[in-house]
């Protein structure tokens, strides 16, 4: 029997084949590990040129359907065919993807002319309606993922030597860059925001900053107030950590609950080989 994870639906039965819509990343990989762990019954979709190939040989040919990005149509057949009650989309695809070298179909031709904004919200919003329409439930992309959720306090040792000033300031910027859908992770230092992640990501933005010379940056990510958890979950790991001590950052306060850090418990490793502080702050 398949054990329930909290961020599943009410009625939704655990025994139920889930699809992983699987991007690029550790993040597809580490979610079906933690789903075969309970005993989930899962199924791969990946996307051509973007999803590791070490995650597809993973899943026999009959678990497992591979499409073009940008090909909604072939999408929605895969999930039928594999017998998906739900999904859960893992991953990024390459950004410039959303904008060249995509070959869409029909489908998604007319899913995007439909829609006034595109952004994040507004394109997996639409897509997950497709989804849902043809019987397949969207999930909370953290399904199954307890364990590697940031948690409340310092996550890396006895104290993280974050002010509460600092913290409350460094949360105020990122919960409202991520109200105005810029992005969902600032560096803030002495009262002044240094950077401001866009659509160029946490990573680019990290590296920015060691333009600046500053001192006693932080790094605060959260999410969205309104976040639709199904899709656009911020998630932090070893790459990250990498790039702030690229760009001098020496500290980060991760939302509790909302970030997922990609394998936990090698993020908080590496963390103290880096000299960085993690903390973990409560929800609004």
């Amino acid at each position: 029997m398949a054990s329930a994870s909290r961020f599943l639906p009410p009625g939704f039965d655990p025994t139920q084949t889930v699809a992983v819509i699987a991007g690029k990343g550790r993040y597809p990989a580490l979610l079906v590990e933690c789903a075969l762990a309970r005993g989930a019954k899962v199924k791969l979709i990946s996307f051509e040129e973007e999803t590791d190939p070490a995650l597809i040989a993973t899943f026999a040919p009959a678990d497992r359907r591979a499409i073009p990005v940008g090909k909604l149509g072939q999408m929605l057949d895969a999930l039928k065919e594999l017998g998906a009650a739900g999904a859960v989309m893992a991953g990024q695809v390459t950004p410039r993807k959303l904008f060249t070298g995509m070959v869409p179909d029909l489908k998604l031709i007319a899913l995007m002319a439909s829609l006034k904004e595109r952004n994040a919200e507004t394109i997996f919003g639409a897509i997950s309606v497709e989804i849902e329409q043809v019987g397949v439930r969207m999930l909370d992309a953290r399904i199954f993922l307890e364990d590697h959720l940031a948690t409340p306090g310092c996550m890396t040792g006895w104290a993280c030597g974050i002010g509460d000033d600092q913290l409350e300031f460094g949360t105020r910027m990122a919960r409202e860059m991520a109200r105005l859908d810029v992005g969902q992770s600032v560096v803030t230092a002495k009262g002044t925001v240094i950077a401001v992640e866009a659509f160029e990501g946490t990573d680019n933005m990290l590296r920015r900053c060691t333009q600046t010379g500053g001192k006693e940056m932080l790094l605060t990510k959260t999410a969205k107030h309104a976040q639709d958890w199904r899709f656009d979950v911020p998630c932090f790991g070893v790459k990250t950590l990498e790039s702030m001590a690229e760009g001098s950052v020496t500290k980060a306060a991760l939302e509790a609950d909302a970030v997922i850090l990609i394998d936990k418990p090698a993020v908080i490793a590496r963390a103290k080989q880096l000299g960085i502080d993690l903390f973990g702050f409560s929800p609004a």
